[in-house]
């Protein structure tokens, strides 16, 4: 039975018979209301979500059948019990294929309907209690295709999401760049208590300090040059949700400050507005940066830090957890042979060893894109090296490598130093790789390998990549 006093709406155009069932059912310690029409009661329901309603079949304005229909297509699990003066089988037969959960002819004693009720709330509860369980297997099962790795290090972190995940505290991740961060942050958010609600995920680094904080917190008409209307924010939009800020590294101190005092107390200002709005929603963060260090040096407020940093999660790098490179390349190849309808059964032997000796710069999403390359590329049942050419450029280079005796510091030195340079140049590719088969846009070519733009420039920069001088760069 449920835990409040269940709440059950009467329907029917005689004012007599609703005050009767009202009567009735609040000896059962029942919040019982009633409606006069059926149009009324259905507006009452939009409001407020009943456990049982009763309703006449037959009424002048809208009819039993169609609040039953309404009912059953926006509120399953309502139960709805059908009462008339003009019962007939064919009728009955009607009504219970519509869905309603019984069908009982007036007149009717006072046993009767409490019985009837009773049965009703019971098929109620053990309902939500079936959807409750189904939905408790579904997230176990989700998240174990979320988050694949055999390495302690991996499951370690899946140890740390299963228990802060039911609970509504504030979690930081880090990890390099396409490490997964924020399919953490949905792992979370999937099995915690807000999993039916909204997730909302928000790359600080592209946004703008204005434009972030009007995502965020949203604003009034006449807050700034362009607002020619209200706008809800992010965190209204999300109320009893998840927002996931990632690469708050990029955040400015003044709405650092603003995030802060919405972690004290959930409440926050629209830009433009004197009116303080108030929500329940769970913030996560992320970021690939040192914030210990950013507070040293003065551009991360140490306050915000302390109040982020309740429950850390560090991802490791994918070069530090080997184990998990097949299980992860085995889960994409199942993914894209199902989305390319290709019959690929694995790697061979050769692809294996590179796949497992190469450092993976790019991490988990650099390996995607790699096995999504090589499964378009692949003609046979197993994906062979030459699918994987710059991996195989790169095991080429490491093979050389570790036949290099390491007799004293002078030879370590020059192995590392090479490693480094292989590792450049594989990224550099990588990135031209990109630009050159989607036209120089660096935008889409950033979104094609799965990189934020701005980390994309970042890879640009670092390896002298210019556009061509008759390409006009994209916004």
């Amino acid at each position: 039975m449920t835990t409040h006093n269940p709440l059950i709406l009467i329907i029917d155009d005689e004012p007599a018979i609703c005050r009767n069932c009202v009567k009735i059912l609040s000896k059962m310690d029942c919040d019982v209301r009633y409606a006069l029409n059926g149009y009324d009661a259905l507006k009452m329901v939009d409001d407020t979500v009943f456990d049982v309603v009763v309703t006449d079949l037959k009424m002048s304005a809208v009819g039993g059948m169609e609040v039953l229909r309404r009912l059953k297509a926006s509120y399953p699990e309502t139960m709805v019990i059908v009462i008339t003066g003009y019962a007939s089988v064919s009728s009955a037969v009607e009504v219970m294929k519509m869905g309603a959960f019984d069908y009982l002819p007036k007149p009717f004693t006072p046993h009767e309907l409490r019985a009837v009720v009773r049965q009703a709330l019971i098929q109620r509860e053990m309902l939500l209690q079936n959807r409750k369980l189904l939905e408790q297997k579904k997230r176990k099962k989700s998240f174990s295709h979320q988050l694949i790795g055999e390495s302690p290090k991996i499951k370690k972190v899946i140890s740390m999401v299963q228990k802060v995940a039911p609970t509504d505290s504030t979690v930081l991740i880090y990890g390099e760049s396409g490490t997964g961060k924020e399919l953490i942050s949905r792992a979370i958010h999937a099995n915690s208590n807000r999993n039916s609600k909204v997730f909302f995920a928000v790359d600080c680094g592209t946004l703008s300090e204005t434009l972030l904080e009007s995502e965020l917190f949203g604003y009034t008409k006449g807050a700034f040059t362009g607002a020619h209307h209200d706008k809800d924010g992010i965190f209204k939009l999300a109320d009893g949700g998840t927002v996931f800020l990632d690469e708050i590294s990029n955040i400015s101190l003044s709405v650092q400050s603003k995030l802060l005092r919405f972690l004290e107390n959930r409440e926050f200002l629209s830009l433009g507005s004197n009116k303080t709005q108030k929500v329940d929603v769970r913030l996560i963060f992320a970021t690939n940066k040192n914030l210990e260090e950013m507070v040293e040096m003065g551009s991360f407020r140490q306050d915000f830090y302390y109040r982020i940093f309740v429950y850390p999660i560090l991802i490791p790098p994918l070069k530090e957890r080997k184990a998990d490179i097949l299980p992860i390349s085995y889960h994409f190849l199942q993914h894209f042979c199902l989305e390319f309808e290709k019959k690929i059964i694995g790697f061979d032997d050769e692809t294996v060893a590179r796949l497992t000796a190469y450092d993976w710069p790019g991490n988990v999403r650099q390996l995607r894109n790699i096995i999504e390359r090589a499964v378009i590329l692949c003609e046979k049942d197993k994906i062979s090296p030459k699918e994987l050419p710059l991996l195989g450029e790169m095991a080429d280079i490491q093979e050389l490598i570790d036949h290099v005796p390491e007799t004293n510091d002078e030879l370590k030195r020059v192995k590392k130093e090479i490693r480094q340079k292989a590792i450049l140049k594989v990224e550099k590719n990588f990135v031209m790789n990109a630009l050159m088969k989607n036209n120089w846009n660096v935008t889409r070519a950033a979104r094609k390998v799965g990189l934020q733009r701005t980390n994309f420039q970042t890879l640009m920069k670092k390896h002298q990549v210019k556009l061509p001088r008759s390409v006009k760069p994209d916004a």
